[in-house]
């Protein structure tokens, strides 16, 4: 890799993790004007219709079977990822939201192991335990949960059942029009539910509208563009390694934007998680299992 391609990469992981872990804080700014699941059904729905037509051209899923596979992806993906994290922002930090949902590497390893009989090495447990460690540090060391927290939880969980069907179902779809037509079909829940789920509020402002088009445009759409580009044009276990980026930003945008505390047990249960998230996605001997 070259000087520029490289530092291309780096700034490119920079870019797309700050896009990442600060939309958990702008995504709380907007619950001022938008109720929850309302707001990720809007960005998601939008998000959803521009990647579809930007990737109209790629092969698209054919068959019931494979729609059903799509939309299942879609309820776990983006109807249950965001559905539970955006609620749970009224109760919880967007620090700790961010923390709690990208333990979602670590947890993709005990449904991996379960349900697709994948074999880890020892290191990669060592990951899930400091996992697993910092989610305790975070939650302060006690038994003492939110329903935000419950839900952050819930939501980590949702993307990891989500991994491991991508995992097993993946290679029958084109990677962006999967994406596409997952986060429409997600969104599209996301907005059926809101009125059954909630009371659905929606207060138009300039601010409001701004803030719904860049979740949407820049935290959706140029978010996972540039996401599957760093993939397709790095190490893949390398760039999944530096998700733990994510809440870092996370935490801090929520210091900037929202002015939430920086306390010692988010700091510290944070750093544990970002470990464990590196040692899960290390790469391992050529007899061991391929990471999540």
């Amino acid at each position: 890799m070259g000087r520029t391609t490289k530092l291309t990469y780096i700034g490119g992981i920079l870019f797309t993790t700050a896009l990442m872990g600060s939309s958990f804080s702008i995504g709380k700014l907007e619950l001022r004007d938008v109720s929850p699941l309302l707001l990720s059904g809007i960005r998601f729905t939008l998000a959803g219709i521009m990647m579809a037509l930007v990737g109209w051209h790629r092969p698209r899923p054919h068959g019931i079977h494979q729609w059903f596979k799509v939309a299942l992806i879609g309820f776990f993906q983006t109807a249950g990822v965001m559905g539970t994290i955006f609620i749970s922002l009224r109760t919880i930090t967007a620090s700790e939201a961010s923390i709690l949902l990208f333990t979602n590497p670590i947890i993709v390893v005990l449904l991996a192991t379960l349900f697709l009989s994948t074999r880890y090495h020892w290191i990669q447990w060592l990951g899930v335990v400091l996992g697993f460690s910092g989610i305790l540090m975070t939650l302060g060391l006690h038994l003492n949960l939110r329903v935000g927290t419950i839900l952050g939880l819930l939501g980590a969980m949702s993307w990891a059942v989500a991994t491991v069907l991508i995992k097993r179902w993946g290679d029958a779809f084109d990677t962006w029009t999967l994406t596409a037509y997952q986060m429409l079909i997600g969104g599209l829940m996301l907005l059926v539910l809101s009125p059954i789920l909630e009371h659905p509020m929606l207060v138009i402002t300039g601010m409001s509208v701004s803030i719904i088009l860049w979740l949407a445009i820049m935290a959706s759409v140029v978010q996972f563009s540039l996401w599957f580009w760093l993939l397709q044009n790095g190490d893949a276990a390398k760039t999944s390694a530096l998700l733990f980026l994510a809440p870092f930003f996370g935490v801090l945008s929520g210091w900037i934007i929202l002015g939430e505390p920086l306390t010692r047990d988010i700091m510290l249960g944070g750093v544990f998680i970002a470990v464990g998230i590196i040692l899960v996605n290390r790469p391992r001997p050529a007899n061991s299992a391929a990471p999540p």
